[in-house]
């Protein structure tokens, strides 16, 4: 008789079948100092592809840290990027916002800490042409801008990212994958730039999918969140799973091509 496995416990079990660590790793732009963790699965080759994580907008936190050690465990390599550099980290939501805001007007800037964040991933092991961009909340944002760079990645996914561009700015050729996994009640990503976002991609010709997650708002994917959707961000568990099963599926569609 075969026997049937959920997918939900195959992913668990593969998880946690890792004894890789969470690796701190200093690297510069210019004379900021950026910090970053770097983690390299247990059976890897020259072949095996990296996740670049962009972390939400009070940069690194446990959340992302944990995605790293899932990733490896899956048998991925995976960085965490510092965007916002030593010395600046926000201390509370009020100097998030006017960080990460920064970063959403001056995407020169942003572009540059990803790439820098790239190289270190490249530097640690991963396969460069086998890289995939993540981000979540303004790492979302982020992992879009890799997109609008035309940076040489196999694909982006952002998880309940903000998908708003300036409208000055050209709509560009998209030349990778596009992934963006979005809360239906999200509050702080509006109609305007739903749609703004979806002719770039269809301007842009890009190979893009858009999933909504029906009673998810803002920051489905972190329990730190809580569960109170009425806050406009908040935890929950069925979009986090389906969301990274949806990622998952990503990954092996891009990867295996």
């Amino acid at each position: 008789m075969k026997l049937h496995i959920p997918f939900a416990l195959i992913f668990t079990f593969m998880a946690l079948q890792t004894n890789a660590q969470l690796k701190a790793v200093a690297y510069t732009d210019g004379n900021q100092k950026l910090n970053g963790f770097a983690i390299a699965p247990v059976k890897k080759t020259p072949q095996t592809p990296g996740i670049l994580i962009l972390p939400a907008w009070k940069g690194i936190s446990d959340h992302s840290k944990r995605v790293a050690q899932e990733l490896a465990g899956l048998g991925y390599y995976a960085f965490v990027a510092d965007i916002y550099g030593e010395g600046n980290y926000p201390k509370d939501t009020k100097e998030a916002g006017k960080q990460s805001g920064y970063y959403k007007s001056h995407p020169e800037d942003y572009q540059r800490r990803i790439k820098l964040a790239m190289e270190q991933l490249i530097k640690f092991g991963a396969n460069p042409e086998d890289i995939v961009v993540i981000g979540y909340c303004f790492g979302g944002t982020g992992a879009l801008e890799a997109a609008r760079a035309q940076m040489a990645v196999r694909g982006v996914v952002s998880f309940h990212g903000g998908l708003g561009k300036d409208k000055s700015r050209e709509n560009k050729k998209i030349k990778t994958k596009v992934l963006v996994l979005h809360g239906a009640d999200d509050p702080y990503v509006p109609q305007e730039d739903i749609l703004a976002f979806q002719q770039e991609m269809r301007d842009g010709n890009a190979d893009w999918q858009m999933i909504y997650y029906g009673n998810a708002v803002h920051a489905f994917t972190e329990k730190e969140a809580g569960n109170d959707n009425s806050k406009g961000a908040a935890y929950n568990e069925q979009a986090n799973r389906r969301s990274w099963q949806h990622f998952l599926l990503f990954l092996k569609e891009t990867f295996e091509e």
